[in-house]
């Protein structure tokens, strides 16, 4: 069996009494990173075997970490924060796994969008989350079709890359388009910006950004799509 186990964004309260449970029975516990892991699984006394498993080794250990599930061990991913599998690595072990018949069993917990949707007072009805943006081969092109896009929208962003985000957003989505800025979600410096993208744009122009950051924008109305119709169309 191989678990996917969220683990907490920052305050380690916020951990499921299943993930515990699962991460104390398991015969192997797959982190991104295992020094950032150890301090949750030290602090709730788990002391299992562990292994990394992140973005630059994900390809050559899966095969292995599948042999050793057919083998009849326990598997339990988590990241150093959140859902793995959600911008984080998972996907290429769980193909694996169900492409040889092993049961995968994703746990139920903590996600950064999804606190950062709700409390971004932006309609959550229907949303596409995007993860990071391409940081230069395809960004034109993705702002391009995300101008359209009617559904709010969800971004994760790096403190460092989100003033040049929003710059890019206000060229291709326009500098009226509302959205909110969640960083530090669970910490005790959480924060939660609202406002237009100019709005954001230049509060955080003045006062840099640090921590993990969600950016959620506002999807295109109809007034904005009536507007893009007409500018679209040929000339009489």
């Amino acid at each position: 069996m191989l678990y996917l186990v969220p683990t907490p964004l920052g305050n380690l309260k916020d951990i499921t009494l299943r993930a515990i449970e699962v991460l104390r029975e398991a015969d192997l516990i797959l982190c991104e990173d295992t020094r950032t892991s150890k301090k949750l699984l030290d602090h709730y006394q788990i002391h299992q075997p562990l292994s990394a498993y992140h973005q630059h080794n994900e390809h050559k250990v899966t095969p292995h970490l599948v042999e050793q599930i057919l083998a009849g061990k326990k598997i339990a991913l988590i990241t150093d924060a959140g859902t793995p599998g959600i911008s984080d690595p998972g996907f290429l072990l769980v193909r694996a796994c169900l492409q040889q018949g092993i049961a995968v069993s994703c746990l139920p917990g903590p996600t950064a969008f999804v606190p950062a949707l709700v409390n971004s007072g932006l309609p959550a009805h229907h949303f596409c989350f995007e993860g990071f943006l391409p940081l230069k081969k395809g960004r034109q092109t993705t702002f391009k079709k995300l101008a359209r896009e009617e559904r709010t929208m969800i971004f994760y962003e790096s403190p460092v890359r989100l003033v040049r985000t929003l710059r890019d957003m206000i060229q291709y989505l326009g500098e009226n388009r509302q959205a909110s800025v969640s960083r530090e979600l669970s910490k005790l410096f959480e924060e939660t910006r609202r406002g237009s993208l100019q709005e954001l744009h230049q509060h955080f122009s003045q006062h840099p950004p640090k921590g993990e950051i969600v950016l959620v924008v506002a999807g295109n109305d109809s007034k904005e799509r009536s507007a893009d119709t007409e500018a679209d169309s040929p000339e009489d």
